[in-house]
Parts: C-alpha cells; sequence; structure tokens
C-alpha cells in the first residue's frame, strides 16, 4: 500500500530552507498541498539582509535566496512567514493549514555556529520542535517527520554505521539532534503520535548557503582562493545530493512502512575529502589545496548504511559525487555567468 502524494497537505516548518524549499519543490510537482512556515531568520533572508551582518559572500546568498522564493512563488507554494518559537503564532498557522504530514525542518543548521551560540540554537531547535509537537498531538496530524542528522551518532565505531548505533554526540548540534529524536519518540509513546526519523549526512547541491564543505570548496575555487581541507584529506564523508535526500523523505511521507522507524537517508557509501577536492580540480585545475587543523568538535564519520531504507521504502539514491558535484559545479558556473551578464549591464 502507498500513500499518495497528490492533494496530500503537508507542512513543512523551517520549509524555506536548503532541505525544505527543494523538498516543497518536489512535492508540488507531484500535486500536494504543500506550504512552507519558516521565520526567514536562521540562515535565511533576514541573516543576510541585515546590515550588521559582515560576509564577503553576502550579496551571493541573497541573490540564491531570492532564487528559492522565485521558485517557490512559480510553483505556488504558500510561505508562511512565522517564527515557530512563538507557540500561539505557530499554532494558528498550523490551524489554518491543517496538515496532514509535518515536516520538521526548523534548527540552526551547521555545528560551528552551535557550538558558539548554544542558547540561539536551543532555541531555534528544542523550542521550535516542542512547538510543533504539541500542536501535532490529539489525532490532529497523522504524520510527524524530524529531520536529525548523522552528528547525532558522534564518532563511528565502524567503518559503516546502521541506524542501532549508539548515539554518543560530540557538541551543541549534535546533543540537540538526539535530544529532537527522544522527544519525538516520548511523543509517540504517550500521545500515539506516528512519526519517522531521517539522518542525512554531508548534504549539497543547488542554493545552499550553508557553508557545507562542497559549496566551500566550489566558492574558493571559483574566487581564485585555495580548497582548505581539514586534517589529511583522508577523512571519509558520506555525501548526499539533496535530490536523493528528497526522494527518501518522500519514501517516508508514502510507505506506511516508514512510520515510528528512523533512517539513514544518505548515498550509502563514504568518499574521502582528497576525493572531493580531485573532483573540484577537475573544473578548477589551478586551485591550490590547503591542509589545516582539524576542527575537534567534528566527529569521525564514514558510511552510513541505507539496507533498513532500501527493505523498508525502496530508498535508491542516483547521484555519487561524480554525477552530484559536477552538477552543483555546473549550476554554479552557470549562475556565475549570470551575474557577469548583470555586472555588465549595470556598467552600461
Amino acid at each position: 500500500m502507498t500513500i499518495e502524494l497528490k492533494n496530500r497537505r503537508i507542512a513543512l516548518i523551517g520549509g524555506a530552507g536548503f532541505i525544505g524549499h527543494n523538498l516543497a519543490l518536489s512535492l508540488a510537482r507531484q500535486g500536494a498541498q504543500v506550504e512552507i512556515i519558516d521565520g526567514l531568520q536562521v540562515n535565511n533572508l533576514l541573516t543576510f539582509a541585515s546590515a550588521s551582518t559582515d560576509f564577503h559572500n553576502r550579496d551571493l546568498y541573497l541573490e540564491i535566496i531570492n532564487q528559492r522564493f522565485d521558485l517557490l512563488r512559480e510553483a505556488g507554494v504558500p510561505i508562511h512567514v512565522q517564527d515557530a518559537r512563538d507557540y500561539h503564532g505557530l499554532s494558528r498557522v498550523l490551524r489554518t493549514v491543517e496538515p496532514q504530514v509535518i515536516v520538521h525542518l526548523a534548527a540552526v543548521s551547521h555545528a560551528g555556529r552551535s557550538n558558539k551560540d548554544p542558547y540561539s540554537t536551543f532555541d531555534h531547535s528544542l523550542r521550535t520542535l516542542e512547538n510543533a509537537l504539541d500542536y501535532a498531538r490529539g489525532g490532529r496530524v497523522e504524520h510527524f517527520i524530524f529531520f536529525s542528522s548523522s552528528m547525532a551518532y558522534g564518532n563511528f565505531l565502524t567503518a559503516e554505521v546502521d541506524e542501532e548505533h549508539p548515539l554518543n554526540p560530540i557538541g551543541i548540534y549534535g546533543a540537540l539532534k538526539v535530544a529532537g529524536e527522544k522527544m519525538v519518540i516520548a511523543y509517540q509513546q504517550v500521545f500515539d503520535l506516528p512519526y519517522t526519523i531521517v539522518r542525512p549526512s554531508a548534504l549539497y547541491g543547488p542554493r545552499c548557503v550553508s557553508r557545507r564543505v562542497g559549496q566551500i570548496f566550489i566558492e574558493s575555487a571559483m574566487n581564485g582562493g585555495a580548497l582548505k581541507v581539514d586534517g589529511d584529506g583522508a577523512e571519509r564523508l558520506d555525501f548526499t545530493f539533496i535530490g536523493d535526500l528528497v526522494a527518501g523523505v518522500e519514501l517516508a511521507i508514502t510507505k506506511p512502512a516508514a512510520r515510528n522507524q528512523i533512517f539513514n537517508l544518505t548515498y550509502g557509501r563514504s568518499r574521502s575529502v582528497n576525493e572531493l577536492v580531485a573532483i573540484i580540480r577537475e573544473a578548477f585545475p589551478e586551485a591550490p589545496v590547503q591542509y589545516v587543523e582539524r576542527d575537534k568538535l567534528m566527529p569521525f564519520r564514514g558510511t552510513l548504511s541505507i539496507k533498513k531504507a532500501r527493505e523498508l521504502l525502496g530508498f535508491a539514491p542516483q547521484y555519487p559525487i561524480e554525477i552530484g558535484f559536477t552538477n552543483y559545479i555546473h549550476w554554479y558556473k552557470k549562475l556565475g555567468s549570470i551575474n557577469r551578464v548583470k555586472n555588465l549591464q549595470l556598467a552600461a
């Protein structure tokens, strides 16, 4: 049995971000009635539009964020500008949307920033989650999907980890993801709220402004800078293209077997950072490589087993880094060409 996406009412809390807007666009193409609830404050429009923001890529990121809005507008996806930390405000919007499914994405999506500002991270991660869960209980919502992270595992104890691997997070970001998982499971136990927890890893793809490793490499290379590699580059990550993750989440929405389960949703094969560097340098052969001290708060990771997602959901990722990053680089180069044309027009 499969649940139809067409006409299914789905609310994405924190859905104007990198993952959320890509998911919303795909759901809308399949006929879902998808709506976004987002305060636009965390790593989004209000962050980069602020006059106090001191960031050398601010104009680029504002353009990327506006591309998201343009695409969502063209797809007919409404955005409710609402801070999810406001319990009554969030509840009011959700009562209007009446979602059958809530996908909770609201969070500070950067481990380094989380460690520097734990109060804000807690507020935007757990406070928003508690508000969403409290609305969803009592039969209002059929299915609650929570975005966790591979960071919940901490240091991988084996080369490949499945969903039963111990959760020993390092730092604020991973700890809050584990806390969020426990809250979601508790609401199922107490209020019978069906859930699915997803754990992605090392995401990349178009219209990301989160300063993930692949994004930093491409932007540095395009600007004539060095590719700064943490450590010796032998470290392995399960790099996952956004299209594969979106496909996995859609399966979780439509497959009843996903209810009350936790899934690794990644490509399912780790690659070294040096392998990624080699792909970047195929497109930018002049880019120098610089090895720098590794962040001690980043866990050592590797491959996430996707056997469970394959068997229960039919999950079949399509984008190894040779394909995914080639597409990503092409998107950046096209974006750069558009910017150059704009600059020439302004100069004229």
